[in-house]
């Protein structure tokens, strides 16, 4: 009893019914619609019974199942249900309250599923996937006609503009917003279904930033139907534009447009129906007006629209029998002669004339429908136009890729009426296509994705429609294109349209034919049911044609707007008239716009929303079983539910399933940063889940609660221990902090006292030499940590080892001999387990670096225990770091170049292990750590400065060291751990000649597999020379197992070929091997490139190492975050260059592959030419495309066979493109040509030498001929290696950093490793290794200012980044960096960090040199700088202010940060070495004003700072550098006011600046640069002792208006912004009455305000404020308190005088509202007032001030603030209605009556804005809010202080939330 069945039904689907008893005891089945029925099918699930909410959760999975559950939440006034992801919309023709802003804070930021369905759940899933993913999303709304797309459409809108508008200032979303009544206005009509039906598609594309504001958006129109405008079916109307016109306007608008009632235009009158039920037409039409207004629609632009409305309504109304144009012509601006003719006859023209033909009534009707149409149609497309260059004007600043964008697809739904024409047609079609894609989406992608990852799967079978397209548009001779064909047939007609189209498809089962030859109609089956269309009319329809006639009648028209709509055919007309060129059809038209939509939908990522019409009768409540069946069928949710079900709808990568549900584990070892995709799969094993399905790249979830699900059982235990974590965590937290606080106090005592110490040695002056500090010494500097040594850690002996070989005494060069030769000390050649004392060979400088690489040696092979844990070594690294970076700031003070001894400092050995080791452990990657530091330790300074010297002899200590512990090793893993770590050094770096043939010897003598490996390596590294780069991955994985390394190199055909290189191959052994792979004869020019992700650069065919440049990809990578192992790089061969005597017949191999780089390169674009088109070739051997210029194609080209064609594509392109088969180098001019840069792009080819900006702009051209001789000679380098003395006397003694001066010598060739060169100190000469120096890329010598201030590791970076660039071309300089030390751009004559004379050329800073614009404007600030009158180093005879001049060099960096390190640069390098005491002066003004303006980068702020502590004698230095310290806040937005440069000219720090107070009194007070609005205000405060400051605000007053300053501004922002600039420059000084403008400080937001209690803002403020509001009569008062107040005012004017009562008469402007003076006499007046004064006897001034204010304070309208405004919104309103704005809210007061309309609380104002003297309001919730639009002169200022209102309230919610509240 009461249990639910299913039953069987008339409408083919079982539905519910329920057992139930009669009275009499009988049962029997009721069901869902009261009926009893007779025999039940199956018993009910319970979900069934209940309904869910998610239909994937249904449990009978059935047509009923679905069908049953939207029944049950109609029932229930639920209209929301999802389907997966899939939200299903009924429609319940009835408003419901359920977008209010609750909901819209209800559902932002909650995720799909957490809360019931809604569409807002959909919109904040599209908005959140947005900012989330950063990819473009898309929401498309399908449904019928009725079913509530365009409602829906408009509701996701509401959302994002009420998401974005929380973070913008609610602008641009308005104006979005109000373009929807608009377009509804004019694209909407009532239909039999829909009472505001779309009869146009839309697909508006709303714009964000990065931060999820809306920037902007666009609206994309498809096909309005035109016909409606002439036409409509029974019981619809025209466009509801036509009826809000003729119900809105006023009764003189109507007079002047000559219109009546609606009812009397046969336009409008054709469907029977003039009125729409549930439309006000007269309200919707102020609301358009509003829109309109606020779309900056001028005055004129409205009535110029409303214009051609009414001549479309006046033209239906014709009758050409009886010609009545009259009014048609006056709103159409021709003539009527002109206007009669082109509606009444058709010219064309013959072979010889134009003729002319008069027509028929009945075709200059349809000529005239077809103009009228047209109109209707062109002005909708210009409405639509100006809306957008409105709502997108923003995005056109900035390219659309910068944005993201959330696309809303509101189009036409699926149409089946009475009688379905060629619209129809185009509709469905376009609904088949959105149904194609929903399927795809969901069914084929779904499937596919499935099939990729391997899971095995059951395809569904689901219902495709793409046999409907195929007929439509897809396949050949279909529907469209045979319309599309008849339509260009002259006498093409709709019968031999028909007929074509049944002979061609009659046997198609989608298409059903006509019955007979008369039948004029066809039907398709579409995917939501059969539909006939009527074929009459098709081709006028599809043709689109408007006559010539009516093109030059609208020619000579003088109406502007109808001329603009028409803007294209009359381009067009003239051309067309005597060549006429075949047009395209409306439905190609359609196509391509219907193309372009399905790409841009399928580029974004999509969410689906069905939208349902219960019944088609409009009923609310009433739900038609059948009807929705159907809708359920067609629309795929039976099969979505199926695919969803079964399943796997979540996914996670990764990498976010890791960071999502580690937590779950009962492990600690899943580190997202570390993990691999093992721990993944052992955590699925782990909890046995079968509903997570793992593959190859992703983690399929079948349901999101089933992860949580696997630990709820143990929820209440997990409670508990979470409880007792988190105190066990707080409690060892504040104990490590305590610690870490204990631990750093004695670091600095520590610290303190070794200062101490090293200061009382100095004053005893005595010469100190460093020498390695002690091992024991390490606790002086750190506190002292215990590391113990774990049993296990322990290296345990093998018993079982073979003895070592390397003793052989016999061998003369056996490792052992060489120990004894060289070996420092009483070290050993065999293995030991302690760290070595000093190091085995001898070094000058490098001793303690020696002995942390034994170190690193012995802890990787392990021979020395591991440190106690991470942590703790962390944090004795974190420690020394800082007391090594204040060592390592010294070190460049401690470097000379001078005639004395030269100085370094070492670092102690213990403090280099902890530093390292703690990098090590952080890293977690020991091996590639330990390889890193050696290898960076060999090409410069990883991280201490370490000498050039290191790098040639320290190679010979790592591999001694390393031989060392291999020799007499009894541990195994040690052991081979020691030849894996030699053999990855091999193929890095050789030996030097001392050790080389040691080594050899040694390698030999290796284990099994390691010999022959090591010396193959040796050998190959000796013949390729070292490596610049550090050993990439794969390099280290091939090291473990010894085999060669092997890779793939795509060849241009996209075939790959694969091959063996190791770490020492170069690019030309891989080219050459290539060529032997494929034969390839004719090599020359065939380059290896390496490509990361879109970037491919060349490496040549020469010496570079391969790995080289895979390292370089692995560092980039490293650098993003991400693991190398994971770099996708990728080797390809290219052809780089020509010979000039190319011969393609040699090789056909060679063509072959050029020849499709070529084509290749035409197809992507790469390869351009203006000249150059594309043709189609056909071989007779089979059919292929090839591009080739038509330019090269001639008529006996097609008889060529294929190989000759190749070849003389090859021809072409290295004829006329050589610049593409050229290589490139970045060069800086030293001298040459005036060319218009000093640095440029030279691109080498086989033609000749090119000169180029960048790769478009060719400068200089030189061919060879021109081209004379090269200059290859060095002319200075530096000694890094020193020779201190020498036995052979032809040596050159010289110290490191010594300058030489190579000297020309015809017995120096290149082959040999040695030159001559002079010692500039010692003035003495003789030879030197080309080793121990380096070669300064430089043509000039460089000076001794430069060698001083040069540190040596700033030269090794220097060099090391040349090396790595490996930019060798002649002449050139390579870019260096700038700062106060850096080196200059050629160290040549001009030195970049001291003072010039000349203009720059380029920027100092190197990032900008690419950047032409931010280039310029570098140069052009320099030259401003240097400026005559400014810092006067440069003589410029145009004369500017100083004003001028800050403007020009600090705006551009106000305005771009990048330029913002360049003018600190500039300044401080025209301060180095200036002797000149006028500029420095100058020079410190600007660094003054610099400093206040924004801040320099972290990377230049301490060498600022140090620039500025270096030059204490200055009086401004300690003033900028306390401005500099103090600039916390952003950066300025305008550069500095007249002020402050006044300020700083007079050698005033201080800046004063006046203020004003409403009582007519000022303050002189000190503002700073950075003192915001906010901050001045705090001070006014404090200054006049106010109680509190809320509530007041800054005003600036000019000459046109006032307008409140923001008090987040800047205040010299706030001036630049908003006042022009005094054009004298002095200091403001009371009583100067010249200002251009006035700061006043008054009360702005009258709150808390109670008169008597703040006697100072009584009388300062609130009196002189409230005063004069109250005599313009703004309130509304008695006659009695206007005596009061009266006499009041009276003693306020007067005090006690009594003899001035006589002048009351003159004075009642200034004691009574300007309103009621004439309520009475002047001497009645008199006669009250002096009565209320004599009652108020006894009291001062001060006293009647308060008196009037507590007077007044108690009405409603105190405080507020009122603005006249007009308005026409509301109708009960008058004109003109006086608007008073208060902390209540907004009222509206009637200005006669002073009565209040109404009063708004903040509460219920959803929106607000201003635009062009337009102030709008919207009032209400946010979807059905009325909007209030007035038009006023001080909109802005409404919006400021509403906007001011709304930010004090949200404060005070913020200031008293509950503290459990404050991070939800």
């Amino acid at each position: 009893l009461g249990e639910w069945v299913w039953v069987d039904s008339d409408i083919g689907v079982p539905i519910g019914a329920r057992v139930k008893v009669t009275p009499s005891g009988q049962r029997l089945l009721v069901n869902d619609e009261g009926k009893e029925q007779e025999a039940s099918l199956k018993i009910m699930h319970p979900t069934s019974v209940e309904g869910v909410e998610d239909m994937i959760k249904l449990g009978d999975m059935t047509e009923a199942g679905l069908l049953r559950n939207l029944l049950l939440r109609h029932k229930q006034g639920i209209i929301y249900t999802y389907t997966g992801s899939v939200l299903v919309a009924v429609n319940p023709y009835q408003d419901f309250p359920l977008y209010s802003a609750d909901q819209v804070k209800l559902y932002h930021g909650r995720k799909l599923g957490e809360l019931p369905p809604h569409i807002f759940a959909i919109a904040e899933a599209c908005y959140s996937n947005m900012t989330r993913h950063l990819r473009n999303q898309c929401c498309i709304i399908s449904g019928e006609s009725g079913a509530g797309k365009t409602e829906s459409t408009k509701l996701i809108l509401q959302y994002l503009a009420a998401v974005s508008g929380e973070l913008s200032e609610k602008r641009i979303e308005q104006q979005i917003l109000e373009s929807n009544p608009i377009l509804e206005a004019f694209g909407n009509a009532k239909t039999i279904r829909n009472d505001n039906s779309s009869r146009f598609g839309k697909y508006l594309e709303i714009f964000f930033n990065e931060d999820g504001v809306i920037e902007g958006a666009r609206v994309e129109q498809y096909l309005l139907e035109k016909s409606r405008v002439c036409h409509q079916a029974l019981e619809e109307r025209n466009y509801h534009m036509f009826y809000c016109m003729l119900a809105g306007v006023t009764a003189e608008e109507k007079k002047l447009l000559s219109l009546g009632h609606a009812k009397e235009y046969k336009f409008l009158t054709k469907g029977g129906c003039i009125v729409c039920g549930g439309r006000d037409d007269a309200k919707d039409y102020k609301r358009i007006c509003s829109a309109m207004k606020i779309l900056t629609f001028s005055e004129s632009q409205c009535q110029d629209i409303l214009k051609l409305l009414a001549a479309i309504l006046h033209l239906g109304n014709v009758c050409f029998e009886a010609l009545n144009y009259e009014v048609s012509v006056c709103f159409l601006k021709v003539h009527k002669s002109t206007l009669a003719s082109s509606l009444t006859h058709r010219s064309f023209m013959t072979n010889r004339e134009r003729v002319t033909k008069p027509l028929s009534c009945e075709q200059a009707s349809d000529c005239r429908d077809a103009f009228v149409k047209a109109i209707y149609n062109k002005l909708f497309i210009w409405i639509v136009g100006k809306i957008n260059s409105v709502i997108y004007k923003r995005m056109t600043k900035s390219t659309k890729s910068s944005f993201l964008s959330i696309g809303l697809l509101d189009i036409f739904g699926f149409e089946n009426f009475r009688t379905n024409s060629f619209e129809q047609l185009c509709i469905n079609f376009a609904n088949e296509k959105l149904q194609q894609f929903f399927v795809g989406h969901i069914f084929k992608l779904e499937q596919k994705e499935y099939m990729k990852e391997g899971i095995v799967w059951n395809n569904i079978n689901f219902s495709d429609n793409q046999n409907i397209l195929d007929l439509l548009a897809g396949t050949h001779c279909n529907l469209l294109a045979l319309i599309d064909e008849e339509s260009h047939f002259p006498k093409g007609s709709d019968v031999t349209m028909l007929y074509k189209m049944n002979k061609q498809h009659k046997g198609n089962k989608i298409y059903i034919a006509s019955r007979s030859e008369h039948d004029t109609d066809f039907g398709i089956c579409h995917y939501a049911g059969v539909v006939h269309y009527d074929s009459k009319g098709f081709l006028e329809k599809n043709r689109d044609a408007v006559s010539s006639d009516i093109i030059k009648m609208v020619d000579v028209s003088t109406n502007k707007l109808l001329r603009g709509i028409f803007e294209t055919e009359l381009s067009t007309n003239g051309a067309q008239t005597d060549n006429r060129k075949q047009v395209v059809t409306l439905s190609g038209q359609f196509r391509q716009s219907l193309d372009s939509l399905m790409k841009a939908l399928s580029a974004c990522h999509p969410f689906f929303i069905r939208c349902f019409k219960p019944n088609n009768d409009k009923q609310s409540k009433l739900f038609d079983r059948e009807l929705c069946m159907r809708q359920l069928r067609y629309s795929g949710m039976m099969d979505t539910i199926r695919i969803r079900k079964l399943g796997y709808p979540i996914r996670h990568t990764f990498g976010d399933f890791l960071k999502r549900y580690r937590v779950l584990l009962k492990t600690t070892i899943c580190d997202p940063k570390s993990v691999s995709h093992d721990i993944v799969l052992l955590m699925i094993i782990l909890y046995n889940v079968d509903s997570l399905f793992h593959r190859f790249s992703v983690i399929f979830v079948k349901s999101k609660m089933l992860l949580l699900n696997v630990t709820q059982d143990n929820t209440k235990q997990k409670r508990h221990f979470d409880r007792t974590f988190l105190r066990g965590y707080r409690a060892r937290k504040g104990c490590k902090q305590k610690r870490e606080a204990v631990i750093l106090l004695q670091a600095y005592t520590r610290g303190m006292l070794a200062r101490k110490t090293a200061q009382k040695m100095r004053n005893d002056k005595r010469r100190i030499v460093p020498e390695p500090v002690k091992e024991t010494s390490v606790k002086t500097l750190v506190p002292e940590i215990k590391i113990s040594t774990s049993p296990s850690t322990t290296p345990t002996p093998s018993l079982e080892e073979d003895d070592d070989e390397f003793d052989d005494d016999s061998d003369e060069f056996s490792f052992r001999k060489f120990s004894i030769l060289h070996f420092q000390g009483k070290a050993s050649h065999m293995h030991i387990n302690q760290r070595l004392r000093q190091p085995l060979l001898h070094h000058d400088d490098e001793g303690d670096a020696c002995q942390t690489v034994c170190w690193i040696i012995m802890r990787f092979m392990g021979d020395l225990p591991e440190p106690k844990s991470p942590d703790t070594v962390s944090h004795v690294s974190s420690t020394i770091s800082r007391l090594t970076h204040r060592q390592n700031r010294r070190l460049s003070q401690k470097c000379s170049h001078d005639g004395g001894e030269n100085k370094h400092v070492c670092y102690n050995a213990d403090t280099l292990h902890s530093l390292i080791m703690s990098e090590l452990y952080y890293s977690g990657v020991f091996l590639l750590s330990l390889i890193n530091i050696l290898i960076h330790f060999n090409i410069g300074c990883h991280c201490f400065c370490l000498s050039l010297m290191f790098l040639y002899l320290c190679r010979d200590e790592i591999y001694c060291q390393i031989c060392k512990q291999l020799v007499n090793n009894k541990n195994r893993k040690s052991r081979m751990q020691g030849w894996n770590l030699l053999s990855i050094c091999l193929g890095i770096f050789p030996p030097t000649d001392l050790f080389m043939k040691y080594l050899e010897s040694f390698v030999r003598k290796g284990p099994s597999g390691y010999g022959e490996y090591c010396s193959e390596r040796l050998r190959r590294i000796l013949a390729n020379g070292e490596r610049k780069e550090l050993p990439c991955w794969i390099e280290l994985q091939a090291a473990k197992t010894k085999e060669p390394i092997d890779v793939s190199v795509t060849l241009i055909d996209d075939r790959t070929v694969s091959l063996h290189l190791d770490s020492a191959s170069t690019s030309a052994e891989v080219c050459q091997a290539l060529a032997n792979k494929i034969n390839l004869r004719d090599t020359y020019g065939f380059s290896l490139y390496i490509t990361l992700f879109e970037k491919m650069w060349s490496l040549g065919s020469c010496g570079k190492h391969v790995f080289d440049a895979v390292s370089q990809c692995e560092q980039e990578m490293r650098r993003q975050g991400k693991e190398e192992k994971n770099t996708p790089w990728k080797l390809s061969i290219r052809k780089e260059m020509f010979t000039p005597w190319h011969d393609c017949s040699i090789d056909p191999i060679s063509t072959d592959l050029i020849y499709r780089q070529a084509v290749k390169g035409i197809k992507s674009g790469e390869y351009t030419n203006e000249k150059v088109s594309y043709c189609m070739y056909f071989t007779n051997i089979k059919q292929m495309v090839l591009c080739m210029p038509c330019a090269i194609i001639k008529v006996s080209d097609l008889r060529q066979n294929k190989e000759s064609v190749k070849g003389e594509l090859v021809d072409s392109s290295r004829q006329k493109w050589p610049l593409y088969f050229s290589k490139f180098y970045e060069v800086t001019m030293m001298s040459g040509p005036p060319l218009p840069k000093s640095r440029f792009v030279v691109a080498v080819n086989w033609n000749g030498i090119l000169f180029m900006d960048g790769r478009d702009k060719k400068l200089l051209e030189l061919p060879y001929l021109e081209i004379k001789e090269k200059c290859t000679t060095k002319h200075t380098c530096l000694c890094v290696s020193p020779t201190l003395s020498a036995d052979d006397p032809l040596i050159l003694v010289c110290k490191r950093g010594d300058l030489l001066l190579l000297e020309e010598d015809e017995e120096c060739s290149p082959d040999k490793n040695w030159i001559r060169a002079a010692n500039q100190r010692t003035n003495s000469s003789g030879v030197v290794y080309k080793d121990a120096v380096q070669f300064l890329p430089t043509l000039t010598k460089p000076s001794e200012d430069i060698l001083v201030v040069l540190p040596l590791h700033a030269i090794l970076s220097w060099v090391r980044t040349n090396r790595e660039k490996g930019k060798n071309m002649t002449n050139c300089v390579p870019p260096a960096n700038v700062g106060r030390h850096g080196a200059s751009r050629g160290v040549g004559k001009e030195k970049l960090w001291v003072c010039s004379k000349e203009p720059l050329k380029q920027p100092l800073m190197k990032y900008l040199v690419r950047n032409s614009d931010l280039s310029n404007l570098a140069c052009n600030a320099f030259t401003d700088i240097l400026d005559t009158n400014y810092m006067g180093d440069y003589p410029i005879k145009h004369v500017r202010s100083p004003i001028e001049l800050t403007d020009q060099i600090f705006g551009p960096a106000t305005q771009h940060e990048a330029l913002q390190d360049e003018i600190y640069c500039q300044i401080m390098r025209q301060m180095t070495n200036n002797n000149n005491r006028l500029s420095m002066e100058r020079g410190w003004q600007l660094m003054w004003l610099c400093s206040g303006l924004f801040p320099p980068s972290p990377n230049l702020m301490r060498h600022t700072q140090r620039f500025l502590e270096s030059r204490p004698r200055d009086q401004l230095a300690a003033g900028c550098l306390q401005r500099l310290q103090g600039m916390r806040r952003s950066p300025r937005k305008f550069p500095p006011h007249q002020v402050e440069v006044d300020a700083i000219q007079q050698n005033s720090a201080q800046i004063f600046h006046k203020v004003h107070f409403p009582n007519d009194t000022n303050e002189i007070l000190e503002v700073k640069s950075t003192t915001t609005i906010k901050d001045l205000c705090y001070n006014i405060a404090s200054e006049l002792k106010l109680s509190s400051a809320d509530g007041y605000g800054l005003f600036l007053k000019t000459p046109n208006k006032i307008m409140s300053l923001d008090e987040q501004e800047y205040f010299f922002d706030s001036l630049r912004q908003t006042s022009d600039p005094p054009k004298k420059a002095k200091k403001v000084k009371e009583g100067n009455t010249n200002m251009l403008y006035l700061v006043i400080f008054k009360r702005k937001l009258w709150f808390n305000v109670s008169p008597g209690k703040d006697l100072v803002a009584d009388l300062t403020f609130h009196f002189p404020q409230e005063v004069p509001k109250y005599l313009k009569g703004y309130h509304n008062c008695t006659k009695e308190d206007m005596i009061n107040l009266g006499g009041l005012l009276f003693r306020v004017e007067v005090d006690s005088d009594r003899s001035q009562f006589v002048m009351i008469p003159k004075m009642l402007r200034e004691l009574v509202p300007a309103d009621q003076i004439k309520s009475m006499s002047p001497e009645e007046w008199k006669k009250h007032i002096i009565s209320s004064y004599n009652k108020q006897s006894g009291i001062t001034v001060q006293e009647a001030k308060i008196a009037f204010l507590k007077a007044i304070s108690s009405w409603p309208t105190f405080g507020c603030a009122f603005f006249t405004v007009k308005q026409t919104c509301e109708s009960s309103y008058p004109n003109i209605v006086l608007i008073a704005i208060s902390k209540q809210g907004v009222s509206f007061i009637d200005p006669k009556t002073k009565e209040v309309l109404i009063m708004h609380p903040f509460s219920r104002i959803t929106e607000y804005l201003s635009e062009g003297g337009y102030f709008q309001m919207t009032i209400g919730t946010l979807v059905r809010g009325v909007d209030f639009v007035c038009e006023t002169s001080q909109a802005d200022t409404m919006e400021d202080l509403l906007r001011s209102y709304f930010s004090m309230y949200e404060r005070q919610r913020e200031a008293f939330r509950p503290r459990n509240q404050m991070f939800s």
